[in-house]
């Protein structure tokens, strides 16, 4: 074993090629007998001095720490235990994998290059550099670290999606945009007014929202990358109210009231509507498109009550599929398609439910005092992220799709709600 190591760190010293079809192995995490992952993260070293850690390798470690454990199925081992070594007993830990990372800096940056080891195969999996500006490297490494879940899973991981939200930090409601671990948290909006619904659009790139500091609920969208650039969507007399922007992203759903009743509206990105979904049957709001971009799903109390219906775009063919609660509300399309999330109103309290697009049982996620509403899913489907509310403080949670590992993600000021997670972004 000790032999083994000492051949992976001199692997830091040579180039190397690895082929990522030859080392992928899959892991059934969702299985009920399923165990989390042990997997060290020792400091990251610097590579001219290989025998000293430094607070700036513990820092980057800590990152990809986070970045690994937020999937829910690993389990990083404190290196507390092992005093955060590169030349530890990993068998003796019994740690499943080991992730060995070193870097350089210079004056155009930083070179980060990491390892994963299978212990128990003895052989690693596959190895990544990369380059870039010192401001970059959070970005690089939570990129390792998506490719070392969809080394183990099949899929890429979701560390550089991102959640957008409201919150009431400075007096008024803004929207505001975070990466997954809370730790850059950017005010999108400063219209010292009421901003609700934020919606990202499919590329991730841009957030609509709806705004009152005109005075009646209008809709605009923003430039991410530049955050000045900020125009008005609609501007109808009016709801103007929280787009679901259509998989290819050409297109939104949007609610308009202009006509008298709330009714939903098929509009492109230059805020013309194409043509009219839903006519004088009630309140129809919160829509949510499904992967395939052919149906919607959303919210009416054409039945008296407020639930959830499934509508054929083309045909504009209409089916209810929530039955039981009087109160089923903000529903959200799973990115895989197999099933919707949803607000429903539970012994007195919200709690989030799943129901299949066709209807069926639902099966409550949270169990949990308070009230949970605002549900979105993660990129992969595995977790949903809500408004939690109890005695009148609002934060946003996560939880897994099979209820558990329920927990707050942000750390700050204020209430937050209403929160939107965005598509994998590069």
């Amino acid at each position: 074993m000790k032999c083994f190591i000492s051949l992976m760190l001199l692997a830091f010293n040579i180039l190397f090629t690895v082929s990522i079809s030859e080392a992928r192995i899959y892991l059934d995490f969702t299985s009920p007998d399923f165990r989390k992952i042990p997997v060290a993260v020792p400091y990251f070293v610097e590579k001219s001095r290989p025998d000293q850690y430094i607070e700036q390798g513990k820092s980057m470690a800590d990152i990809l720490s986070k970045g690994l454990s937020f999937h829910g199925f690993i389990s990083v081992i404190s290196p507390d235990t092992y005093g955060g070594r590169q030349n530890t007993d990993w068998e003796e830990l019994n740690a499943h994998f080991a992730v060995l990372a070193q870097y350089s800096n210079s004056n155009d940056g930083i070179i980060l290059e990491l390892r994963i080891l299978d212990i128990e195969e003895k052989r690693m999996l596959f190895g990544r550099r990369y380059k870039g500006p010192w401001k970059k490297h959070k970005q690089m490494i939570l990129k390792f670290c998506d490719e070392v879940i969809e080394q183990l899973t099949g899929e890429p991981g979701i560390s550089l999606s991102k959640i957008a939200f409201v919150s009431d930090a400075t007096g008024h409601k803004e929207i505001y945009v975070s990466d997954i671990l809370g730790d850059d948290i950017r005010q999108v909006t400063r219209h010292h007014n009421l901003a609700v619904s934020p919606r990202f659009s499919a590329d991730g790139k841009k957030i609509s929202y709806s705004s009152y500091h005109r005075g009646n609920q209008d809709l605009y969208i923003t430039d991410l990358s530049q955050s000045k650039t900020t125009r008005a969507l609609s501007r109808r007399r009016g709801m103007n109210l929280a787009p679901a922007w259509s998989p290819k992203g050409k297109n939104m759903v949007i609610t308009l009231s202009k006509d008298g009743n709330p009714d939903l509206y098929l509009m492109n990105d230059r805020g013309e509507v194409i043509k009219r979904l839903t006519a004088n049957s009630g309140l129809n709001v919160s829509p949510s498109w499904s992967p395939d971009g052919s149906k919607i799903t959303f919210v009416s109390d054409r039945s008296g009550t407020p639930q959830i219906y499934v509508m054929d775009v083309k045909s504009r063919r209409v089916k209810r599929i929530t039955f039981e609660g009087s109160d089923n509300s903000e529903p959200s399309w799973s990115p895989k398609g197999d099933w919707i999330a949803y607000a429903g109103l539970y012994e007195g309290n919200y709690h989030i439910f799943i129901i299949r697009p066709e209807g069926g049982t639902p099966v409550r996620i949270t169990k949990y005092w308070g009230d949970h509403e605002s549900p979105c899913w993660s990129p992969d489907g595995r977790q949903l992220v809500f408004t939690r509310i109890r005695n009148g403080e609002k934060k946003i949670c996560a939880i897994f799709k099979n209820g558990s590992g329920m927990r707050t993600l942000f750390k700050a000021a204020g209430n937050q709600n209403s929160p939107q997670w965005s598509k994998r972004l590069n």
